[in-house]
């Protein structure tokens, strides 16, 4: 919590709000979560093509899991 976006449970529309994320990477967060199970940590969120180190530095403050 505390305003942030839990990435385990967002849609794609709340995810494509997260700076940096796009519609095209919200939709591959979702898929990913969908194929592998929810995330276990925030940096999980690097499997997902398209999210590197810089744009996950970018948003780490703005997401959790829960």
């Amino acid at each position: 919590g505390g305003g942030k976006v839990n990435i385990n449970a967002a849609s794609a529309a709340e995810l494509d709000a997260l700076p940096g994320i796009g519609m095209s990477t919200a939709e591959k967060i979702v898929a990913d979560r969908q194929a592998n199970g929810p995330f276990a940590a925030i940096e999980d969120l690097k499997r997902v093509s398209g999210i590197g180190d810089k744009k996950y530095a970018a948003l780490a403050d703005s997401i959790c899991v829960v």
